[in-house]
């Protein structure tokens, strides 16, 4: 699996100066190398899983994009069908405001020939 390199027999001289038995000391050298080769990563294994990460990385970055147009374009519509709903309700008030601007100017000149035709005694 891995190419590391351990110098099994300097670790178990060590072993031995510090106390342990040579039986302990090989037992434990073998073990800490079986451990290492089955525990170490290559580069190349540590190469592919950036690479795989890399990809993974790349479709949520499609889908997250996809998913923000998505989203931009529902809300264009829901602020463009605002904005219809708001010009029809101006066109009303414009209407509305009209009706009474002419009702008020019909009213005021009704009054005001009513009271030159009264100053005027003429009614």
């Amino acid at each position: 699996m891995t190419t590391f390199v351990l110098d099994t027999l300097a670790y178990t001289d060590t072993l031995k100066a510090g106390g342990f038995s040579p039986q302990q000391a090989e037992t434990q050298s073998r073990a800490l190398a079986e451990i290492l080769d089955r525990q170490m990563a290559t580069k190349a294994e540590i190469a592919d899983h950036e690479n795989n990460l890399r990809r993974d990385l790349r479709e949520v970055e499609l889908r997250l994009d996809a998913r923000i147009r998505e989203t931009e374009l529902k809300l264009d519509a829901r602020i463009r069908e605002i904005e219809l709903k708001l010009e029809t309700k101006l066109a009303e008030t414009k209407a509305d405001l009209t009706r009474w601007v002419i009702g008020a100017g019909f009213l005021q000149t009704t009054i005001v020939v009513g009271v030159l035709l009264k100053v005027a005694k003429l009614i």
